[in-house]
């Protein structure tokens, strides 16, 4: 599988000196960047990450994500510790890639062009270091899978309307080969596994986070059957992988439970069974990736809970579960067996250090870091760690935050705090690596509230849905519920509170300042939603029914009245507090109408409204100059409507 990049390297990113205005950023209402804050912050922007990838076949190398220069490109790493050896040179970032499974000789990679997120596939000969197109270059390309032996390659294109992401097969030798081999209707269409012997490919078809089912293709007939038992309830099924044999297929799913567990599947009677039912070392959160070991006999797994990330083995033949002891506690992703079937590459992240490649050799226990990203200089033990809060909310509802304090012997006292609110919605803020913000932290005496409202991901099914359609308000009380708290706090100082957040979480800022203008002091809104309609009109049309069951369906008159009344475009009269909109104008999420319509309505109000936009980005700035000049102004802003009156170093 094609691994997905793109979040990890929007962390990574270094300082850059801007003597003037980029020519690709419009910059509205933003003071000019003091020389002195760009030398203050400049290590914090220098800040560098590293991701596994992908094992090399037949030797122990490692393909990783990580950047030397202005964006993230792939690597390779021979050993732990060893030079990162750059393969990609491109102005746009690699979304991910994957080695040849037969001997190596090339990789596939996934990239798009000014964060439009079309990713094309493209195939990298080590050889020649030659670059060749795989996909048309106009649709939107994704979750590549090859064939065992490596001869064919199996993704998801838009190719034929740009809307439905019908199943494509391809010899990643001859491009001209692409065929489409299934035509399907909707956007939640997934290749999720191969067969060994390229018979089969198993499908996930995903209408939302809470509903989805597996089928199975077969590639010579061109026959599709539903896998997943029927059933009356709304049901989830995520990760899937084939048995070696191809007898059972391996899945996590939410049925007859409330979070995703691991279960077997018979593909000819379809039965279920519950891995390791009999045992208490199995999780009671969800088990959030898994991959089959080489000889089918072992299942990695890593459980999310509550937000920490937890590696088991499953012996299958025992039905026996190992946790893996001596990693620290951090959140894992990129989950991958080498062929020799003894190492598991993995990248994980943690307070105090930035993403990094790592592998643990399952017969000893035995950890090995393989890289170890940069800091800008300043010492790892001296970035804050978290600490977990649960608070009822306005019906009692149980809800959590990561709380960031300041060092209290450097800057006593109540605090002002950033609220900074994940996006998704069914998304999750865990206790990764927070990079730049550590400046907030270090060098502002700001304390950070991450909360995970309701509709947020891992604290399972029930709690996904309290925000859906008619209720999702609700989710914005639940920020009046840390309001709240931040009042009872000894540390915190509820007159000096802002709130910040990107895609939902930039909707979330503009509704908490319609709500809660006379508790805030400003509000930062990155690539956020502003008005539900006029987002779902024009949201790219492959996306557009995924969103509809989340957010409601604007054609039903009922609902379309509802999403008017509570967005926050048509509020704007109540917001009272100054608002800074970042927007990329190539984001095919949360168009650039979504920010242009709601600076125009603020300053129509006479209200202060700062305005970046990035004509080389998408949903987010992934270059680092742009992102260091956002980082750069969102500072300037904060000192001056969050932290005025108060002296900053």
């Amino acid at each position: 599988m094609i691994r997905a990049l793109r979040a990890i390297g929007l962390a990574c990113m270094s300082a850059t000196v801007f003597s003037q205005i980029p020519d690709n950023l419009v910059v509205e209402g933003i003071p000019s960047i003091p020389i002195a804050l760009k030398r203050d912050a400049s290590r914090y922007l220098e800040f560098r990450t590293a991701a596994f990838v992908s094992w090399h076949p037949t030797r122990r190398e490692m393909l990783i994500g990580t950047r030397f220069s202005d964006t993230l490109q792939l690597h390779a790493v021979a050993q732990p510790g060893g030079a990162r050896r750059q393969l990609t040179f491109s102005t746009e970032p690699v979304a991910g890639g994957q080695f040849e499974p037969r001997q190596g000789r090339f990789i596939v990679f996934s990239q798009d062009v000014g964060g439009g997120e079309f990713y094309q596939l493209h195939r990298l000969d080590l050889a020649e270091g030659k670059t060749t197109l795989l996909t048309d270059g106009r649709s939107r390309n994704g979750n590549a899978r090859f064939s065992k032996d490596g001869r064919w390659l199996f993704h998801n294109s838009t190719r034929r309307n740009g809307r439905d992401t019908d199943v494509w097969r391809l010899d990643p030798l001859r491009p001209e080969s692409a065929e489409m081999i299934l035509q399907v209707s909707g956007g939640g269409w997934a290749v999720l596994d191969v067969q060994d012997d390229g018979s089969r490919v198993l499908l996930q078809n995903r209408r939302s986070i809470t509903d989805s089912e597996l089928h199975l293709l077969d590639v010579a007939t061109r026959k599709l059957s539903m896998l997943t038992p029927a059933s009356q309830r709304v049901v989830s099924y995520g990760s899937a992988r084939f048995s070696r044999d191809g007898r059972s297929v391996f899945a996590t799913t939410d049925l007859d439970s409330e979070f995703l567990r691991l279960v077997r599947m018979d593909v000819a009677t379809r039965d279920l069974t519950p891995l390791g039912s009999n045992t208490s070392k199995l999780p009671v959160w969800d088990v959030e990736a898994f991959e089959l070991s080489p000889d089918g006999d072992q299942l990695a797994f890593v459980s999310n809970e509550n937000g920490s990330s937890r590696l088991s083995l499953l012996k299958l033949s025992s039905g026996k579960v190992r946790a893996v002891s001596g990693i620290p506690a951090g959140v894992m992703t990129g989950l991958e067996w080498h062929e020799n079937g003894r190492d598991l590459g993995f990248s994980l992240a943690h307070a105090q250090s930035p993403s990094d490649a790592y592998s643990v050799d399952v017969k000893t226990g035995r950890i090995t870091r393989w890289t170890e990203s940069e800091t800008g200089g300043l010492p790892a033990n001296g970035f804050r760690e978290p600490e977990l809060i649960t608070i009822p909310s306005f019906d009692q509802l149980k809800v959590s935050a990561l709380i960031y304090r300041p060092d209290p012997s450097r800057f006593p006292g109540k605090r002002p705090a950033v609220v900074i609110i994940h996006g998704g919605p069914e998304s999750q803020s865990r206790p990764g690596f927070m990079a730049r913000y550590n400046y907030f932290l270090n060098e502002l005496g700001i304390a950070l509230v991450v909360p995970n409202v309701r509709g947020s991901a891992g604290y399972g099914k029930r709690f996904l849905t309290l925000d859906d359609g008619f209720l999702r308000e609700d989710s914005v009380k639940d920020i009046g519920a840390f309001l709240d708290w931040i009042g009872t706090d000894a540390g915190l100082d509820p007159a000096r509170v802002s709130v910040m957040g990107g895609s939902y979480g930039g909707y979330m800022t503009l509704a908490s300042l319609v709500h809660f203008s006379d508790r805030l002091r400003c509000g930062v809104d990155i690539v956020g939603i502003s008005n539900f309609v006029t987002f779902l009109t024009n949201t790219q049309e492959y996306r557009r029914d995924l969103r509809r069951v989340e957010y409601g369906d604007e054609r039903d008159p009922q609902m379309r009245a509802h999403l008017e009344k509570i967005s926050p475009l048509n509020q704007v009269d109540r917001i009272r507090v100054p608002l800074m909109v970042v927007q990329g104008k190539n984001d095919p999420r949360v168009p650039l109408s979504e920010a242009e319509q709601m600076v125009q309505a603020l300053r129509a109000n006479g209200r202060t409204c700062a305005y970046l936009m990035a004509r080389d980005e998408g949903h987010g700035f992934a270059k680092k100059p742009n992102a260091d000049f956002q980082f750069l102004s969102t500072i300037l802003f904060l000192r001056e409507h969050l932290l005025s009156g108060e002296s900053v170093r």
